[in-house]
């Protein structure tokens, strides 16, 4: 599930530059619910987020990308 990939890589980014949950959601504009939503895989988060993501972040969206799945 693309979603969850995504998810998944949030989370680790958010954690490895030190935010909480709380924190990266008010620093994004949305609420705390839909940030675990987006991390638990259970919605994909919009194009315009996910570059609000990468930027609070200061990584490219390549980086924030799931790896192709080459198969």
């Amino acid at each position: 599930m693309e979603a969850d990939k995504w998810g998944r890589r949030i989370r680790a980014f958010r954690k490895l530059k030190g935010y909480t949950q709380e924190g990266f959601a008010k620093g994004l504009g949305v609420s705390v619910s839909i940030l675990g939503e987006i991390e638990r895989g259970n919605r994909m988060p919009a194009p315009d987020l996910i570059e609000r993501i990468a930027g609070l972040l200061n990584i490219t969206l390549e980086d924030l990308a799931p790896p192709e799945e080459n198969e």
